[in-house]
């Protein structure tokens, strides 16, 4: 069970879900707080979900998840508010990769058609997880061109929110970056940097990059900064109000000593002058950072 174990926490976006395994079953413990806190049948659901992951066979399709009443009134909501916010404040690469994965609006789909439709364009894979994964896991994956995706939709009660990934934020947020080869090589850069760093102040400088571009990152296009990074992307509440953030250029000093709390809206954030130079910017960082990095505190 240690692999288990190692699967279910993902330390550099840590949800306050906690899955535990006893005799066989899978229980999750949401926290006070949680907009499911107290749901029983919501976290009843989220059990099967999670259990339907861990125990998955490795090379199966994703398993199939009926998804109620609620989950599909939630995923209606985010996704119409989010469309709407995605015309006006997202950059046109994302918004060209989301149209060519054309996920649908009346329903949440199935983790292996979103998965299928990725593959066929640029060969990574999104793997079902019970919840977060461990920093080593998740990023080595990504060397492979595997994805660990949730199955499991927010809470009912806070459809434009959820503390912990979600496949909301999996499936808008990174669905289109895996979709796109430019963005789909860097998701396999950071996964190769991982895969040969050792020191833990290493991989942590990775997801730290990585959060802050490939998560919360901004372009600039016509004069005005646009959003693209997936958690901006899959968040009401971050693309409403990001252009209030305290915007700076790329720079790999400023993002490493940068503090960021990934349950709360992001005070600081950082643009790329395009896509051109946010591919050389994290490419050069991904290929080239060891375990000696200064940054690497």
């Amino acid at each position: 069970m240690d692999q288990v174990a190692d699967a279910i926490m993902r330390t550099s976006r840590p949800g306050p879900a906690v899955i535990e395994i006893r005799n066989g079953d899978i229980s999750v413990t949401l926290p006070e707080g949680h907009p499911g806190y107290g749901d029983e049948r919501y976290i009843e659901r989220r059990e099967w979900i999670a259990a339907a992951a861990i125990y998955a066979r490795s090379g199966d399709p994703a398993p199939h998840v009926v998804y109620s009443d609620n989950d599909r009134q939630v995923w209606r909501l985010a996704t119409e508010e989010l469309r709407d916010l995605h015309r006006r404040h997202a950059s046109a690469l994302y918004l060209e990769s989301v149209s060519a994965l054309n996920l649908p609006s009346h329903r949440p789909p199935q983790l292996r058609e979103v998965s299928d439709a990725i593959e066929k364009e640029t060969g990574f894979k999104m793997i079902p997880a019970a919840g977060s994964v461990a920093v080593r896991t998740f990023y080595g994956s990504l060397a492979d061109r595997n994805f660990h995706a949730a199955q499991y939709i927010r809470h009912v009660s806070r459809p434009e929110f959820s503390p912990e990934p979600d496949m909301i934020h999996e499936v808008i947020g990174h669905g289109p970056h895996l979709v796109n080869e430019r963005w789909a090589h860097l998701y396999q850069l950071a996964g190769d940097a991982v895969r040969r760093l050792r020191r833990p102040e290493a991989v942590e400088l990775v997801s730290r990059i990585f959060w802050f571009s490939i998560e919360c990152g901004l372009v600039a296009e016509g004069g005005e900064p646009k959003a693209w990074g997936a958690s901006l992307m899959s968040s009401t509440k971050e693309l409403t109000h990001f252009q209030s953030a305290d915007i700076r250029p790329l720079d790999l000093a400023d993002m490493a000593k940068q503090g960021y709390n990934s349950h709360a809206r992001q005070p600081v954030l950082f643009m790329a002058n395009s896509h051109a130079h946010l591919e050389d910017f994290l490419g050069e960082f991904f290929t080239t950072i060891d375990d000696d990095s200064p940054y690497a505190v």
